[in-house]
């Protein structure tokens, strides 16, 4: 006989306070969208689904918003399915730096690493913190920053259509 429960994919609970609890709930809420992140990049059967933790982390450590790297990515290559071969970049980083094909990352961890330092340091940092303004430096097409705000809308919105089910044999 099987029986088949659906189960939530984590269950926390916490009795601390002061700043121990304030860095559980941090750590909670980085969880929470590392895992709705992968569930939407796998629902596009993206290559990326498995870094979205390093999505998650890498926009914590530079104060950026965690959706945006994923965003663009999805804007640039259908988050990862169309990139130069062997390049790992799903960003368009560098497409017009004098490489025919862009930048080139060591894997995609390393390439998400690199774009959201990028953004951090060569687009933030220096006054563009609009989606607008970014995509004025960043890319040609005027569109641009009307398909990240797409796309960053549509991640924030996300909620797989089905609860995670497990098998248990009684």
């Amino acid at each position: 006989m099987w029986l088949i429960l659906a189960v939530p994919n984590r269950v926390l609970a916490s009795e601390e306070s002061g700043s121990a609890a304030v860095l559980a709930v941090h750590q909670i809420q980085s969880d929470v969208r590392a895992e709705r992140l992968a569930s939407f990049l796998n629902s596009h059967k993206s290559v990326l689904a498995e870094d979205a933790g390093h999505f998650v982390s890498e926009a914590d450590r530079l104060n950026l918003d965690w959706k945006l790297v994923a965003a663009i990515a999805g804007v640039e290559s259908t988050f990862g399915k169309f990139v130069p071969a062997y390049s790992y970049n799903a960003w368009g980083w560098g497409i017009f730096t004098g490489k025919s094909d862009g930048v080139h990352f060591a894997d995609w961890k390393d390439g998400i690493t690199k774009v959201s330092e990028g953004l951090r340091y060569n687009y933030l940092d220096k006054g563009a913190t609009t989606i607008e303004a970014i995509g004025h430096v960043y890319a040609a097409s005027p569109a641009w920053s009307w398909k990240v705000n797409f796309f960053l809308e549509k991640i924030e919105n996300y909620t797989p259509s089905k609860p995670q089910l497990l098998e248990v044999e009684i």
